[in-house]
């Protein structure tokens, strides 16, 4: 098999979609097409189910994934560790929660910049599943994401601590008034799509209160989130940190919940590797160095 079909194969599996992988991979479609086809044709059966909504793993194509991805987390780790001379230079892709980009990591960020200005850092945020899954398939060196985590394939730290709040708008004065005061089946959710540990959080919240049939609402952006909450719409769970630095904190109430639903850590984790690369070692000993980080 060559590794290329085994990663265009990885992309449509992860993206659901011809087009989407295309553009993920910077190449046009027909050639995404191709290289399935070609895989499928070496395999001798089908390794997706095609229908109006976009592509779906078939059996096979389920057993086959997690051997493609680490043939091509493999394969980016080999390049990276004979490329590696000692010096962080290069790229280096780091993916995280929205939370916790735009609050914990510009600090970060910038040292790290200072610190080794030959490394081309690109940031991703998404929620905690994807993060997971793209550090497993290599398509990201390391990720921020919400804790517990454990995966034999992967090494976890602890980063930052997070306090979660409900966030309603202005008028529920008091968690009492909030639940007293919105209909039997409880507010609209606001929440970020499937895969958010924050929107799981939130809806064993919901069944604690009560108000498990409340009706669902994804947004796209923080700052969506918060204006949302802010005009009405409905409630959200975000940290503590993230709303007390918004533009909009003024405009929203924020309730303190039980340590059970509060407490959360962020972690940083990676893929257990035979070789670290020396920027990767880099970013992680900036990290240790920031004042929220907690000892693992």
């Amino acid at each position: 098999m060559e590794l290329s079909d085994l990663q265009t194969f990885a992309a449509v599996a992860r993206t659901g979609g011809i087009s989407r992988a295309a553009e993920e991979l910077n190449t046009v479609q027909s050639n995404v097409t191709q290289r399935v086809k070609a895989l499928e044709a070496e395999i001798g059966t089908t390794l997706f189910e095609r229908h109006s909504r976009g592509m779906t793993l078939t059996g096979a194509g389920k057993r086959l994934l997690p051997y493609a991805q680490k043939m091509a987390a493999l394969s980016r780790e080999a390049l990276l560790a004979a490329r590696d001379d000692g010096e962080p230079k290069g790229p280096l892709a780091i993916g995280s929660m929205e939370t916790t980009a735009a609050v914990r990591l510009p600090p970060l960020l910038a040292d790290f910049h200072r610190r080794f200005p030959a490394v081309r850092l690109s940031l991703r945020t998404a929620p905690t599943a994807d993060l997971v899954a793209a550090v497993l398939d290599g398509t990201l060196d390391g990720a921020f994401v919400a804790g517990p985590i454990a995966h034999a394939d992967l090494i976890a730290t602890s980063a930052f601590r997070e306090e979660l709040v409900l966030v309603s708008a202005r008028r529920w004065a008091s968690l009492a008034e909030l639940r007293a005061g919105t209909p039997e089946s409880g507010p609209t959710a606001l929440v970020f799509r499937t895969g958010c540990t924050y929107r799981q959080r939130l809806e064993q919240v919901f069944v604690e209160f009560g108000w498990p049939s409340a009706a669902r609402f994804e947004l796209g952006t923080l700052d969506g989130m918060i204006g949302c909450v802010a005009a009405d719409m409905g409630v959200t769970l975000l940290p503590r940190a993230v709303v007390e630095c918004s533009a909009m904190s003024g405009s929203v109430s924020i309730h303190t919940l039980s340590a059970s639903h509060a407490r959360v850590e962020t972690l940083f984790i990676q893929r257990c590797a035979g070789h670290q690369t020396s920027t990767l070692s880099g970013f992680a000993a900036c990290l240790k160095k920031d004042e929220d980080v907690i000892a693992a």
